[in-house]
């Protein structure tokens, strides 16, 4: 097999440009008339190929060229006519070792070394951790083009000894934000995989940005001066639309005012993720945090994250959450829509929403995975007229949005059991231009909107973490109930049993279809004998911390009875199923159980 003629034609190039640049024709010629001289003995022998490719190897001019030749060596015969492989992450060093990482010398790659960093001044007064002591971790997180990264973790520090290094392909133009307030300091070095030719002047490179600097304020100013006229004419419809919640811009992570709708996009999540309702099953089990709060008062700090921050902590507010199932949802070729209003006692919340081509409208819980259908209430039906009642737990509803649509809220009441989601009717729903937001939420049209990064795949090892959780327990479980003087005896084959409940579960969390129990009652009649009781506690978690989940299950009065069983032939039972999803989170369902001889 070999390379392309394309790329065997670029290759021979860069190779020939090389060898012209060390002068190594000139250095051969002279170890040529070298060798000639000291090796040919007077009878004039033939002097080898092997003689000569000795002489060059022991002057070091074969490795000089080989150092100089900055690209892979020893990849195998798949990987040198199989398709190049995406840019990689390795370990920098001193000067860069790049033997195994993946350079194509037709691409360009940007390599970006973190030499450290310092001024993190939050962590100022953290003690050095003691040896084999748990610490907490700083984790650099990189988001460049399609491409993603995560640094080792090193212990927080005042001065995080930060030393890792990513190559990163270069191929168009880039997105990015900056943040207001500066956490800390890296130190960093770029360098340009292959050596650039040619490079542009600072004057040109400054033009430029001031150029695009400038195209983007003026679009974002245009879009808030017709925002602000929108405003006016919404308020002119019903003066009380004034307190209705309609959202036109959110603060990011990075105190930047954003348009709501450039939070929404289309994300397709390849092979990872196969249903709507698994993407909203992904969605529910990522961590819900609300944003902090500096200082009293008990409000609720207005920040929502760029999808890469909600990623990379794994965790975030509901309206975090709704905007990435809704980008997935528009991924799967639905129309889909993020809601803003609130629930019960007023309390401010997004929701998602979408609606079929037959006019089903559904609602969909992104912190639960839940799906309600709406049936609206019609408030002219004469009294005796039964009305269906509403089991989403949605009160008010005062916008709805996406990446291309955004619609005000302009019905009599803004209840939503009786709101009618007809969005071509502007007496009901008030939208803004599309090329309005076009202008400032496309992709490409402004460099304040960052790009989405991809999904990547877990990392966890289900079985193998399930194991791991369910040894923790039984040795979590024999402490505490030797603490109460109560002996242990585990029933291993009546814990394998309890694994199909488990999986059913999850199958009806992630389908809203319940199989399954059926056979697993059967299962657990036939293993407890006649004369026995069985008692049996599942607990659902979005973490692996074995030692919290147990402090957790310990409040159930239920499930603290069958730890704490006292009686005749008491077996205990414990499983863990944990079941693994895109970026590293995870669904992790606990089954207690025990069967003890019933004493009358």
């Amino acid at each position: 097999m070999s390379l392309p003629p394309e790329k065997a034609s670029e290759l021979k190039q860069i190779i020939h440009q090389q060898l012209v640049k060390m002068d190594v024709h000139g250095r051969i010629r002279e170890v040529l008339a070298e060798t000639i001289r000291e090796e040919l003995a007077p009878e004039h022998q033939q002097l080898s190929t092997e003689d000569l490719i000795k002489a060059l190897r022991q002057r070091g001019i074969i490795d000089d060229v080989m150092k100089e030749l900055k690209f892979v060596t020893d990849v195998n015969e798949k990987e040198r006519t199989s398709a190049p492989k995406p840019s990689t992450h390795f370990v920098a060093r001193e000067p860069p070792v790049l033997k195994r990482t993946n350079i194509d010398p037709t691409r360009r790659y940007l390599y970006l070394q973190v030499l450290g960093g310092k001024a993190f001044l939050e962590h100022l007064q953290e003690p050095e951790p003691l040896p084999g002591q748990i610490c907490s971790t700083f984790t650099l997180c990189l988001h460049f083009r399609n491409q993603r990264f995560r640094s080792k973790p090193v212990p927080c520090a005042c001065e995080p000894d930060f030393h890792d290094g990513f190559l990163l392909e270069v191929h168009k133009d880039s997105l990015g934000t900056e943040s207001k307030v500066s956490v800390g300091v890296l130190n960093i070095r770029l360098e340009m995989y292959p050596q650039l030719n040619k490079t542009l002047s600072p004057e040109i490179t400054n033009t430029q940005f001031a150029l695009e600097r400038q195209k983007t304020a003026e679009k974002e100013r245009l879009f808030l001066v017709y925002a602000k006229q929108w405003w006016r004419e919404y308020l002119q419809i019903r003066p009380t639309h004034n307190i209705r919640l309609v959202k036109i811009f959110a603060q990011d992570e990075n105190g930047v005012n954003r348009p709501v709708c450039s939070y929404i996009r289309p994300l397709r999540a390849g092979r990872l993720l196969d249903t709507p309702r698994q993407a909203a099953r992904f969605v529910s089990v990522l961590g819900y945090e609300r944003a902090p709060v500096i200082g009293g008062g008990g409000g609720k700090q207005e920040q929502w994250c760029t999808l890469l921050a909600f990623l990379c902590r794994n965790q975030g507010d509901c309206e975090d959450h709704a905007n990435l199932l809704c980008s997935l949802l528009l991924g799967f070729g639905l129309e889909a829509f993020v809601c803003v209003g609130t629930k019960a006692k007023g309390v401010p919340h997004t929701w998602v929403m979408t609606c079929g081509t037959d006019g089903t409208i559904t609602f969909w819980e992104s912190l639960t995975g839940h799906r309600y259908i709406h049936r609206p209430i019609n408030p002219d039906d004469p009294p005796l007229v039964e009305q269906p009642k509403p089991l989403y737990p949605y009160r008010t509803i005062g916008c709805i949005f996406n990446h291309q649509k955004f619609f005000g809220n302009c019905q009599p009441s803004d209840a939503v059991e009786v709101c009618v989601f007809d969005l071509h009717d502007e007496s009901k729903w008030k939208p803004m231009s599309g090329e309005a937001i076009k202008s400032v939420c496309s992709p490409g049209t402004t460099s304040s909107v960052p790009p989405f990064p991809p999904l990547c795949a877990s990392t966890i090892d289900a079985a193998v973490t399930s194991n791991e959780m369910e040894l923790q327990l039984r040795i979590l479980v024999s402490e505490h109930r030797k603490d109460l003087g109560l002996s242990t005896v585990w029933d291993d084959h009546l814990s394998y049993l309890l694994s199909p409940a488990l999986a059913a579960y999850e199958l009806e969390r992630t389908t809203s279809i319940s199989a399954g129990n059926e056979e697993f009652q059967d299962a657990v009649r036939r293993a407890v004998p006649d004369g026995h009781t069985f008692k049996g506690f599942p607990i659902h978690f979005v973490y692996r911390n074995a030692r919290r989940a147990f402090a957790t299950c310990l409040r159930s009065p239920f499930c603290e009875e069958i730890i704490c069983c006292r009686g005749d032939q008491v077996r205990l039972a414990v499983r863990v199923r944990v079941f693994a999803y895109p970026e590293s989170a995870c669904a992790v369902w606990i089954m207690f159980a025990c069967k003890y001889r019933s004493v009358l």
